[in-house]
């Protein structure tokens, strides 16, 4: 691990250096707090900082808070290295955002095992954070394709089309069905049905462009978002069908032939006045025309 160690004077920089090497650390040492700021803020910073209170520029109190008014789901652990002991410097070291404090002279016991408790509270926060874009991601995706969840593609589509408006870009609005998935379902069972539904959902991610945005709507309904002039919008429209129809989907050995039919309105924000459900509305009404004319075809209103 990586280990920012700020230090003014060359003899204390130096044996921490060392020391700290032999515990299996990566030091960076600096001579004063704007060397360490500027280490900081470059890409891919310490987490772990030992830092003196007393140095030129920026002393370590100023450091501590400048790293502190930087936003981070992932903040450094900053261990204060200072020879004042009384209770009004240690608050005044904590209250500007160290997180602990060490009062000099120490030994290198002390030094070690505090080190090692800021690594497993940067442990812990690791473990947190991890945990809690879990939780988003189960929020917002659905638990089978890993596609936006309904509620999420809905809030993102009221967030494109205000976008739309500011950029004056046309939004287009596709509501796809997989063709004949109850026949599906009551041939193969409904774990086939399943897997076909994961396949869908990563031939629909490969089709589509980066920043192009898909989710189940529901079943076997997807909502598909995307901005394009109106020259390119059926091909890629286009690309996304064939994708699910040119290659057989596989099942313990069975061979399913898979279509999709898919509506598409266009939202122009300079003259469209329709709300989320009368663009839904139309996409799904134009779902229903490439359906009851032969499926496995888009139909864009």
């Amino acid at each position: 691990m990586k280990l920012l160690i700020a230090e003014d004077d060359l003899t204390s920089r130096t044996i921490l250096t060392a020391v700290v090497s032999k515990w299996g650390y990566e030091p960076i040492a600096v001579e004063d707090g704007e060397a360490a700021l500027q280490v900081m803020q470059a890409d891919n910073p310490p987490r772990l900082l030992l830092v003196d209170w007393e140095m030129p520029v920026i002393n370590g109190l100023d450091l501590c808070k400048h790293i502190r008014e930087q936003e981070s789901s992932d903040p450094p652990f900053i261990i204060l290295l200072t020879s004042r002991s009384s209770t009004d410097d240690v608050v005044a070291g904590l209250e500007a955002g160290a997180n602990d404090y060490i009062c000099k002279p120490f030994q290198n016991a002390e030094l070690q095992a505090r080190l090692e408790v800021g690594n497993r509270m940067l442990d812990l926060q690791q473990e947190l954070n991890r945990a809690k874009e879990e939780m988003a991601f189960q929020a917002s995706h659905d638990a089978l394709t890993g596609l936006f969840n309904r509620r999420a593609i809905m809030e993102t589509m009221g967030r494109e089309i205000e976008r739309t408006k500011r950029n004056m870009q046309p939004l287009y609005i596709g509501m796809c069905d997989i063709d004949h998935f109850k026949t599906i379902n009551d041939t193969y069972g409904h774990l086939a049905g399943d897997a076909i539904l994961q396949e869908v959902a990563n031939r629909f991610n490969a089709a589509l462009r980066p920043y192009d945005l898909v989710g189940r709507y529901g079943g076997e309904e997807f909502l598909i978002l995307l901005n394009s002039d109106e020259s390119h919008v059926e091909g890629l429209f286009e690309r996304i069908r064939k994708a699910i129809e040119l290659d057989a989907f596989l099942y313990e050995q069975e061979s399913l032939r898979v279509t999709i039919s898919c509506g598409v309105t266009q939202f122009s924000p300079s003259t469209d006045k329709r709300n989320e459900t009368e663009l839904l509305a139309a996409a799904d009404a134009a779902l229903y025309k490439a359906k009851n004319s032969g499926r496995n075809k888009i139909i864009i209103d």
